[in-house]
């Protein structure tokens, strides 16, 4: 009858059908207060997801996470609610500069040359540094990722850009992932190109990598993660004291970016899912291949 309105009188629809004009009109009404229902209970999870991941998902995440609860539905539709909420992702800033290379030491030749990819983990990792401002001045993080699953896997936090900032966040990362033969990128600052740090990576069998000098493409994973960070974190917060930006950050990483935070080239899930889901289905091929063979 809806489609036909333009054609025919409703009254004269429904008397052909045998039905009452005003048992139709209830029924569009009660249609239309439906779709409504629906996308009010819609927008209320939207929020919620909106608000569990601080503001920092679009459209595109939300849907993702949508999914994953069961509730099957347009990323269209998800956009519009989320327009008319006057909800909306967060935006990333530029990168400020903060390598300073030193001309006296040789820098490690570039094993990656941009292909920023891995077949499984502690192959690839990549690493830098940038600055959070505070009021007490600023705090420096330097991290290391694993290219595969995107996980950070060692950060250190510091007051200065000695190499010892460097260096803590790769033991780290080296004690909770006890990697052989991994590559370790890097672009030319004087704390990766400096003895110490590349006498440490001869002795424990890294392999140091490093692009060229002022491009920030060559180490463009770890660009985008300190992107992800300053959008998210960094420009929305206000920071009085050092301690206050370092509790932030640890919470960013070690509680949203790693183990909840959904990125768009692992799936869309955490990194720490996507290597749990990785473990899980070696475990089960190796079970299945044991199985085979008893």
């Amino acid at each position: 009858m809806k489609a036909n309105q333009a054609t025919y009188a409703i009254s004269t629809m429904c008397r052909v059908l045998g039905v009452s004009t005003s048992g139709y009109y209830k029924w569009r009404k009660d249609e239309l207060s439906a779709r409504a229902r629906e996308d009010a209970a819609l927008t209320e999870v939207i929020s919620e997801i909106h608000a569990m991941s601080a503001g920092a998902y679009g459209a595109p995440m939300i849907h993702a996470e949508l999914a994953d609860r069961g509730i099957h539905v347009g990323r269209k539709r998800v956009a519009r609610l989320m327009k008319a909420a006057g909800l909306q992702g967060v935006t990333r800033r530029k990168k400020a500069w903060t390598t300073k290379r030193d001309v006296n030491l040789r820098p490690a030749p570039d094993l990656v040359d941009r292909r920023f990819k891995a077949d499984g983990p502690n192959k690839l990792w990549v690493a830098d540094i940038t600055y959070i401002p505070t009021w007490a001045g600023f705090l420096y993080l330097a991290v290391v990722l694993d290219v595969w699953s995107r996980r950070v896997v060692g950060w250190s936090m510091a007051d200065h850009l000695r190499t010892e900032l460097v260096m803590n966040a790769f033991n780290m990362a080296v004690e909770q992932r006890r990697p052989v033969d991994v590559i370790h990128h890097s672009d030319q600052g004087c704390q990766y190109t400096s003895i110490a740090f590349g006498k440490r990576c001869r002795k424990l069998g890294v392999r140091p990598s490093m692009g060229s000098v002022g491009d920030c493409f060559d180490n463009a994973m770890c660009e985008s993660f300190f992107a992800s960070l300053e959008c998210e974190l960094i420009d929305r917060s206000t920071f009085r004291l050092r301690r206050e930006a370092r509790l932030a950050v640890f919470r960013w990483i070690e509680a949203w970016y790693n183990p909840l935070r959904r990125h768009s080239s692992i799936g869309r899930i955490s990194p720490v899912n996507f290597e749990r889901r990785h473990f899980f289905n070696l475990t089960a091929d190796s079970v299945n291949l044991s199985r085979k063979a008893g």
